[in-house]
């Protein structure tokens, strides 16, 4: 059973958003959450400065770019996300090992001017793809195997985790060990729709299984009452 603090702490919040819609979630869950996720259309709709002003609100954030570029590109920028002021910072796995290895030294760079490093996650196999969508594109893996693969693959080089579905959580906890960082997306609360995504978990469940951070958006972002969504999920998550 989690503290109220470790179930706050659990919840990364998803702001795919306006600014201004991302601002005030922010506030309204002030006190609340700890974690935010900063993805690719509020990034980049705002820039660097989204990021400046969620920290200012004393929030963590997970700035989930999914860099995806030659060896070089990708050092810089590791380098220039942490330093604008990114906690945790995801690339693609399918970019191979070198890939991962420079974003690494990129934010290993960036760490000697702001202090604190960032943490880098590695994207495995999208939650919006299933079997049939991984054999249209060439890859001939079971999902679970592809996810296996490339997270060892992005770990040896310089990974600190990896972002997985929550049907992948357990087989990845026990590769990674108990200091493994497991991101799991497609968190969904009993009751909400599925949407867009394929491999789903309750909250709950997803922690069960092994994984360290949920991201949670539309149940969250797009309730009636944020704060009382968000309220709920950390109670399941405090239940026994």
């Amino acid at each position: 059973m989690l503290s109220q603090e470790e179930a706050r702490e659990a919840v990364i919040v998803a702001l795919d958003c306006s600014r201004d819609d991302a601002l005030s979630l922010a506030d309204k869950l002030a006190g609340r959450a700890s974690w935010v996720k900063v993805g690719m259309t509020l990034y980049y709709a705002c820039g660097p400065s989204i990021v400046e002003q969620l920290r200012k609100r004393g929030l963590h954030v997970f700035l989930d770019l999914k860099l995806h570029d030659i060896p070089f590109q990708v050092r810089g920028a590791a380098r220039v996300a942490s330093l604008v002021g990114a906690d945790l910072l995801s690339v693609h796995g399918l970019g191979g090992s070198e890939m991962v290895a420079q974003a690494r030294a990129g934010i290993e760079e960036a760490a000697s001017e702001r202090g604190s490093r960032t943490q880098l996650v590695a994207i495995s196999v999208l939650t919006s793809l299933s079997r049939d969508d991984l054999v249209s594109i060439g890859i001939e893996f079971s999902v679970e195997a592809e996810v296996a693969r490339l997270a060892m693959l992005s770990v040896d080089a310089g990974a600190d985790g990896v972002v997985c579905s929550p049907q992948e959580a357990s087989a990845m906890r026990k590769s990674l060990g108990p200091s493994g960082l497991i991101v799991t997306p497609g968190i969904r609360p009993t009751g909400s729709a599925l949407e867009d995504q394929q491999r789903v978990s309750t909250p709950s469940r997803a922690l069960a299984a092994g994984a360290s951070k949920l991201v949670i958006g539309r149940p969250i972002t797009r309730a009636q009452d944020p704060a009382v969504a968000f309220d709920a999920i950390v109670q399941e998550l405090m239940r026994p």
